[in-house]
């Protein structure tokens, strides 16, 4: 079955019988995603745009998913170099971060233990069997985590709103606060997650003596056939006595930042995608290059940053290693020291700057 058929099937069958079909056929669950969002065959109004009042498939036509699709190029599967560093930690261990993988970031700002966009599974799909498959293994498993306070979720797509992982999540740490966009929290609820608080942007509840706001950055949210722009999108600013942290969650390059900078002030320590932007003439609008990703640490003011969102799973068609090569050599034409922006392995133990 072509992708074309796939549009005009789509239109007529229940949304189960569609899932089973595209289940067999040769598109990833990221390519299915963009078609669903573009392609405008479901009944589906919007609820939510960005704040320049844009939405993806505004800026993206079919006929340009269809020239991607059937011209893009598969990058070789290799894996990047992981490190057990995190092994050191103790359960009353303070002021770290580890990258899991992709966006999954295990932080304790020394008031909490917080677990960003979990996705443990094999697969970034809503099937088993299909869909983009990891390249590693989370770098920490489920069962090896410490006690989880906080759980923050930027966006409902696959391959970071995981419901088999919140759903083991929650059953590890049955106390865990989730928090998620607007829209979200039903799709948790039904799963049997009921600490749950869900948010619209510049909206902000305190935890212990951390502040969460959800913040606003250039995306869009589905998740199948009828849920187009349901749900927000956005980054997390958590800001605590000793520190303050920004997670970016998936975005294209925006104003948002230097807003985000405006109201809340600058993070010591922020994550930023830099993966998952190729190529620019169909990602550009909602995956930044890490040339941007840069630009974003520097619109933040943030002291510190770190990439996520590469390396674990093939969704777009740049290489596996790219991504941190290319921010290398942006920092090296900025003139910027390597510290500024880092590309740590899966594992790495960081050390949080504390004021």
């Amino acid at each position: 079955m072509s992708v074309a058929t796939g549009v005009i099937l789509s239109s007529c069958l229940s949304v189960k019988v569609f899932k089973v079909l595209l289940s067999i056929v040769s598109i990833t669950n990221f390519e299915l995603a963009i078609l669903l969002l573009i392609s405008n065959f479901v009944m589906s109004e919007e609820t939510f745009t960005n704040t320049n009042q844009t939405s993806f498939e505004s800026e993206r036509s079919l006929k340009e998913f269809l020239k991607w699709r059937f011209t893009r190029k598969q990058p070789e599967r290799i894996q990047i170099e992981t490190s057990d560093d995190w092994k050191q930690l103790e359960q009353e261990s303070k002021y770290y971060a580890v990258w899991v993988g992709h966006s999954t970031y295990l932080l304790n700002n020394g008031d909490l233990t917080i677990l960003t966009d979990p996705v443990f599974s094999k697969r970034a799909s809503p099937f088993s069997i299909a869909g983009p498959r990891r390249l590693i293994s989370p770098s920490i498993s489920l069962q090896e985590l410490p006690s989880i306070d906080v759980i923050t979720v930027s966006h409902n797509h696959y391959d970071h709103l995981d419901i088999k992982s919140l759903k083991s999540l929650h059953k590890l740490n049955p106390d865990a606060l989730f928090l998620v966009p607007k829209g979200d929290k039903k799709l948790l609820i039904k799963s049997g997650i009921e600490n749950v608080e869900e948010f619209l942007w510049w909206e902000e509840m305190e935890i212990n003596n951390t502040k969460f706001t959800f913040t606003p950055v250039q995306h869009w949210s589905a998740r199948g056939l009828r849920d187009r722009n349901k749900s927000l999108w956005g980054g997390w600013f958590m800001k605590s006595a000793d520190i303050s942290i920004y997670h970016a969650g998936d975005t294209g390059y925006s104003a948002d930042f230097k807003e985000t900078r405006s109201r809340l002030g600058s993070p010591d320590f922020a994550m930023i995608p830099i993966g998952g932007y190729d190529p620019r003439w169909f990602m550009s609008y909602h995956h930044v290059k890490p040339s941007e990703s840069i630009q974003i640490s520097q619109d933040l003011g943030a002291s510190n940053s770190v990439g996520m969102h590469w390396g674990t799973f093939i969704l777009t068609d740049e290489d596996i290693l790219e991504p941190e090569k290319l921010i290398e050599q942006e920092l090296k034409r900025l003139d910027l020291s390597k510290d500024y922006f880092r590309t740590p392995k899966p594992g790495e133990l960081l050390h949080l700057p504390v004021n």
